[in-house]
């Protein structure tokens, strides 16, 4: 499984980007906000600072302004992933960007059938939004174990499993079980995978033992 990171925090991103284990980056309106940064030059960063997709998230609804905005975003840089609602104007510029050559993130999919939708549109990724389906006490995960099902049955399609809105190490797990491709997380969540008490334990035993050596290896 892949792990894209959920932020706009240049810092952050740049922090995780030197541990090798993110593989790309996701952005949406509300995190550019957070960050108080021009939006355009901030993608920009974001996408000379790592070599995998940067999505990008388009501002209009309407087919007319959103082709526009996706081709502005598009000619960034080659890793951008043009990102696009799960709307028929969406689709529709997701068609014509896949088929101009860049990459789409179709977001906001909360069924089966729009990830259908999406990869019938060429979308490069779909992104299920697991938790919000949790918060409204239906199964994220039964989506995406859905979605799993339907995309295994047709080997024409290409379009990768991008597992979004996570909450919490469960949701990264049984994705990674039932081979999604990637899953897109805040920094936070990554840095919590690195920890288990039992290694905590460990370590402080294997240091303790060391000093009772009286060595040093340097």
């Amino acid at each position: 499984m892949k792990f894209f990171i959920d932020t706009a925090d240049i810092s952050e991103i740049r922090d995780l980007a030197a541990t090798g284990l993110v593989d790309g980056v996701t952005t949406n309106p509300s995190l550019i906000e957070k960050s108080g940064k021009n939006f355009l030059d901030l993608i920009a960063e974001i996408c000379e600072t790592v070599d995998g997709p940067v999505s990008a998230e388009v501002a209009a609804t309407d087919y007319p302004t959103m082709i526009k905005e996706a081709r502005k975003l598009a000619a960034i840089a080659d890793n951008i992933a043009v990102k696009v609602p799960l709307t028929p104007a969406g689709l529709k510029v997701c068609k014509e960007l896949t088929d101009e050559g860049a990459m789409v993130n179709v977001t906001l999919c909360f069924s089966a059938g729009q990830a259908l939708l999406a990869a019938k549109a060429g979308a490069t990724f779909v992104s299920p939004f697991v938790g919000r389906l949790d918060d409204i006490g239906a199964s994220g995960l039964d989506l995406i174990r859905e979605i799993m099902t339907i995309y295994e049955n047709y080997p024409e399609i290409s379009t990768l499993i991008l597992v979004a809105s996570v909450r919490h190490a469960g949701h990264i797990i049984e994705s990674a079980k039932m081979g999604a491709d990637v899953a897109t997380l805040p920094p936070a969540l990554l840095r919590q995978l690195y920890n288990h008490p039992l290694t905590d334990k460990g370590l402080e035993t294997f240091v303790a033992d060391w000093k009772k050596t009286g060595q040093s290896i340097l």
